[in-house]
């Protein structure tokens, strides 16, 4: 079968067409067992452990200095994720819903089912973890749809909607870094992938090239608009090709006007499970530790997710999202949660 009428292309491009919804109000969870293969333990501190900072890694209200620590954020709540008056948990109860900014194109992460209609994946779960506790109710809860407006976002909106207040938060496969931190708040770390490579599948006996061996060849390789994979690409000598959203990547390789597609594994993966005919390859480029942001002038609701995030790890809830979405079988991900402040 030639990649033109490989049945997962469909897929691909029905992702990119659902790009284009501006808003979707409502999402409903779904098991769906995740095949992705579980990310390298970036550290040997377990997911729920905390290693205690000063504020010399983060200042107080979240921006960065001279000794930037991505893997640092603001302490949780005290006493849990309890809404105070005068908090910005308050303001969004008061409002009646939590405006998150998502990505509705990244298979297990962020992604609309067509069949159900609704907006599915990790990073969906843990906003509706947030917007559980801010409201009060269970996550699995049908009452939770009314509490939530989901806003597509792309890559390159994510910076500016949460810091002109046109989201609260946002749950994007967000890598965070120290330019970015100068500019929006994080969550304590939720996730940490790996940037790699994904090419269509070789002949047999072949080698699927890396991102070294494309740039190289100065081969196009597909990223999105304000991805901080384009960096790496550039970085190698390959040519960035530079589009919307992850699944317009996909169609690209698949149309072969590009030789390859990097980014975080997680993302990968989830192309992989698309289209059987493609593979990821090469050695981890770099960490990609992902945060929920959050705009600067609200430091209490950093405190007031993070409580969340802690009481998900503590209470296995975390590891039930891991288990549905990324891999149903691999060892649970470890790396560093320090607090500063």
């Amino acid at each position: 079968m030639s990649r033109g009428t490989r049945p997962a292309r469909g897929l691909a491009v029905t992702l990119a067409s659902l790009a284009v919804v501006a808003l979707l109000a409502g999402c409903a969870a779904t098991a769906a067992g995740g095949p992705a293969a579980g990310n390298t333990a970036a550290s040997g501190r377990a997911v729920g452990q905390a290693a205690t900072t000063t504020t010399a890694d983060r200042s107080a209200s979240g921006g960065t200095t001279a000794s930037c620590n991505p893997y640092a954020s603001l302490a949780p709540q005290p006493g849990g994720a309890s809404v105070t008056a005068g908090s910005w948990a308050a303001t969004i109860r008061a409002r009646g819903y939590l405006i998150a900014g998502v990505d509705q194109t990244t298979y297990h992460f962020g992604y609309l089912n067509s069949l159900s209609g609704q907006i599915e994946g990790f990073d969906i779960d843990m906003i509706k973890d947030v917007a559980a506790a801010i409201f009060g109710l269970s996550p699995d809860s049908p009452a939770l749809a009314q509490h939530i407006h989901f806003k597509s976002i792309d890559d390159a909106q994510r910076i500016h909607d949460v810091q002109n207040g046109i989201v609260d938060i946002v749950a994007h496969t967000m890598t965070v870094n120290c330019a970015r931190m100068q500019e929006v708040d994080f969550s304590s770390i939720y996730y940490d992938a790996k940037q790699r490579v994904l090419v269509n599948a070789p002949a047999s006996g072949a080698t699927a090239p890396d991102l070294a061996r494309l740039g190289a060849a100065h081969q196009k390789v597909c990223a999105t608009t304000g991805s901080d994979s384009v960096a790496q690409i550039q970085a190698a000598r390959a040519v960035a090709v530079q589009v919307p959203y992850w699944s317009d990547c996909l169609v690209l390789l698949e149309e072969g006007q590009v030789a390859g597609i990097s980014t975080d594994d997680s993302i990968l993966y989830g192309m992989q499970a698309q289209d059987p005919g493609t593979v990821v390859t090469g050695p981890p480029l770099q960490d990609e530790p992902y945060g929920l942001a959050i705009s600067k002038a609200h430091p209490d609701f950093v405190r007031f997710v993070n409580a969340v995030l802690a009481a998900d790890r503590a209470n296995g809830t975390w590891a039930k999202s891991y288990r549905t979405w990324v891999s149903a079988t691999a060892p649970l991900p470890a790396w560093p949660i320090d607090y500063a402040g």
